[in-house]
């Protein structure tokens, strides 16, 4: 019954046609009261994906009918980032490699900046967004004191942060955490519109079809205002070298089934040796996820599957004993050659279409799917190996600076975290295989 449950919030919480209405109802309640509409941003000084989203704000302000709101944040919560120094480390080396390629700006200076100097940015803004209202200036000088923070550059900072004293700043830095907290967000580099959120310039591009559905935008045949690569798999390998490409996953991840078949065709297009590292979910391993984190990391992945062209959405929790026969099985799998089509099987069985793998009845279609026969499937479900395997590949992970899935590392290269980098990955994989374009 539990189970039956939590399926159907999972259902509603995805669900297309709920966010339609949804999205209705704010909309016709935004034109009955005459109101502007207005995109809230969340800013938190020290984040580095903040300071690349506020690059793009003045073309959203510009090719949008919007009122841009711009609120002062803190970091997330612990319980919101458990792994603080990796995710801050990661954080400024993944934005320094995302503004290169998208054309922005971000430089990784080695190190988070000293909380003194976080400190005056904040008064440096609160000054900012008390005296200037339109949102032009205000992104400028914002942009101005993220660059001077990030320089580690006082002079400019006690400068800009003059005209006003710290209660100020630290009263605004409530009000947003406040805010964000009663809209439902935990982190910075977020804008929320008419009950739904969108974080960094990866998902700008959310935010910007739903202005244009909306009738919101100046035009609608222009590029989106970020051009985040893609996966293309559009190159030849030219030499025989057979990368090592490790995926770090988890069966309790929507990224990571969001991240299985490019990762799949990705192997595939450049003869790389796919080796499939599954971790317990960080749940079963202790650490906690608030609520409003579960919430979005949902039906961001809908949003995501859609625009891979991926189903979500019926979806049986697979935490717990699902997991553990899931991965005794998967173990079993990978010695018989057949993992990487059991893990997608399992995915899309559990993420897309209801099947529950803590039954023999789901485990076994799930595996049959993938070509695993019945008696390999009980014989692993009496073997507890996989609990030592999942260990060491938690703790070859973390040794690689990363925390979470999905992870990837191709040969030496840096590892790399998230399905929406596998376009990195890519690269990684092109210049291991000096690869040239089909085109």
């Amino acid at each position: 019954m539990r189970t039956a449950i939590a399926s159907t919030i999972a259902g509603l919480l995805t669900s297309r046609r709920v966010r339609d209405v949804r999205r209705n109802l704010a909309s016709l309640g935004r034109r009955l009261r005459g109101g502007p509409a207005v995109v809230h941003y969340f800013h938190q000084v020290d984040d580095p994906y903040s300071q690349l989203l506020l690059q793009a704000l003045p073309a959203l302000a510009e090719n949008y009918t919007v009122r841009l709101s711009i609120h002062l944040v803190p970091p997330p919560e612990d319980a919101a980032a458990p792994d603080r120094r990796r995710l801050e480390t990661w954080s400024r080396r993944d934005a320094a490699s995302l503004a290169e390629a998208t054309g922005l700006s971000f430089t990784d200076p080695g190190r988070p900046p000293e909380p003194t100097l976080t400190a005056l940015a904040n008064r440096a803004l609160a000054a900012a967004f008390r005296d200037d209202a339109r949102p032009g200036p205000t992104l400028r000088t914002a942009a101005t004191v993220g660059n001077a923070l990030w320089r580690g550059d006082q002079t400019s900072l006690a400068y800009l942060g003059d005209g006003a004293d710290e209660k100020e700043a630290a009263a605004m830095v409530a009000a947003g955490s406040s805010l964000r907290a009663r809209l439902g967000h935990y982190l910075g580099a977020t804008l929320y519109f008419e009950g739904e959120w969108y974080w960094g310039v990866d998902r700008l591009r959310h935010l910007e079809q739903r202005l244009r559905s909306a009738r919101l935008a100046h035009t609608t045949t222009g590029p989106w205002i970020v051009q985040v690569p893609q996966v293309e798999c559009r190159h030849r390998p030219t030499i025989g070298h057979r990368p090592e490409f490790q995926f770090f996953c988890s069966l309790r991840s929507p990224y990571t089934y969001l991240a299985v078949p490019r990762v799949i065709e990705l192997a595939r297009c450049y003869g790389a040796d796919l080796q499939l590292r599954f971790v317990l979910p960080m749940v079963m391993r202790g650490l906690p996820m608030p609520r409003n984190k579960r919430i979005y990391i949902l039906r961001d992945a809908k949003r995501e599957a859609e625009h891979l062209g991926l189903p979500f959405g019926r979806i049986v929790d697979p935490v717990g004993v699902p997991t553990e026969r899931g991965l005794a099985v998967l173990h079993h799998a990978i010695v018989a050659g057949t993992g990487p089509r059991f893990l997608e099987s399992f995915m899309r069985g559990v993420w897309a279409e209801g099947l529950d793998a803590g039954g023999d009845a789901g485990l076994l279609a799930i595996a049959r799917r993938a070509g695993v026969d019945t008696d390999v499937v009980m014989a692993a479900l009496g073997d507890t190996r996989w609990r030592d395997v999942a260990n060491a590949n938690r703790e070859a992970m973390l040794a690689l600076g990363l925390w979470g899935v999905p992870s990837f590392r191709v040969d030496d290269c840096p590892a790399r975290w998230g399905q929406d980098r596998l376009w990195q990955v890519e690269r990684d994989l092109i210049a291991a295989t000096r690869a040239v374009s089909l085109d």
